[in-house]
């Protein structure tokens, strides 16, 4: 089965062609060739992607027993946040305000400040089986599964924390209203991406209608019409302004597919 989707309108940064999208129903292994899309809010889609596929709503679940949370790939953040309230599980609150489905959340090691989805992480369902959270590389954003995420089993504490949430509400509050897939790039190692756009010139700064958000520099953000060509431009030329000045080289958050 396949679904049909246009990018311009499902992407968060509404930018892409309309795709026929496998879908996938059951646990099996693909190849490098077929990219995951999941909930496409971090997805930069050109005009000719790889094939793609995303998992059907087989997958979209919760269970809750013995002290540990089970959730299916295709699980959007929304309906992880509203179980982990209603059962008071801390350790989630950021999930009320970060897009994405499960599998998205954990491929990228998906947080905010110093809470990351791998925090409470036990293992992964992929088509080799379960994997333990010992056996996976992990960083800020980062991992090093190459496998589709089917599932994900979480260790729960009781708690859930209304402060951090406020926390994280405002700090969504002052990110940019404009479609968007989000931060452009990670953050260097003892620096900020949205310091070195901006120290570059490049806050605000628009190829099209593709541009960084002059409310905070690292935000690619779709001021209207923008193209993926507009986009990919934009993302090149910070990489080079920022490279030239400080001889950093910065690494794409956003996934271009």
């Amino acid at each position: 089965m396949t679904r049909r989707i246009d990018f311009s309108k499902y992407s968060s940064i509404k930018i892409g062609p309309i795709v026929e999208v496998r879908l996938i129903d059951t646990v099996e292994a693909f190849s490098d060739e077929v990219f995951i899309i999941g909930g496409a809010n971090n997805l930069l889609v050109s005009p000719h992607p790889k094939p793609l596929a995303m998992l059907s709503k087989h997958f979209d679940y919760i269970t809750l027993h013995d002290k540990q949370l089970t959730v299916g790939g295709a699980t959007k953040s929304g309906r992880i946040f509203s179980f982990v309230k209603k059962h008071d599980i801390k350790g989630f609150e950021y999930l009320g305000k970060l897009p994405g489905t499960l599998g998205g959340l954990v491929y990228m090691n998906a947080g905010m400040k110093e809470d990351e989805i791998f925090n409470h992480l036990v293992k992964i369902k992929t088509a080799k089986g379960y994997i333990s959270k010992e056996e996976i590389a992990f960083g800020y954003r980062f991992t090093d599964i190459d496998d589709i995420i089917y599932e994900a089993v979480f260790d729960v504490e009781e708690g859930f924390d209304h402060e951090k949430l406020a926390l994280f509400t405002k700090m969504r509050a002052n990110q940019p209203k404009d479609p968007s897939p989000g931060s452009a790039f990670k953050n260097p190692n003892g620096d900020y991406a949205g310091r070195l756009i901006e120290a570059v010139g490049m806050k605000g700064y628009h190829i099209g209608d593709a541009a960084f958000s002059d409310v905070h520099a690292n935000f690619l953000v779709n001021l209207g019409n923008a193209t993926f060509k507009d986009a990919l431009t934009l993302l090149n030329l910070a990489k080079e302004k920022v490279f030239q000045k400080f001889g950093i080289a910065l690494e794409n958050e956003v996934q271009i597919v």
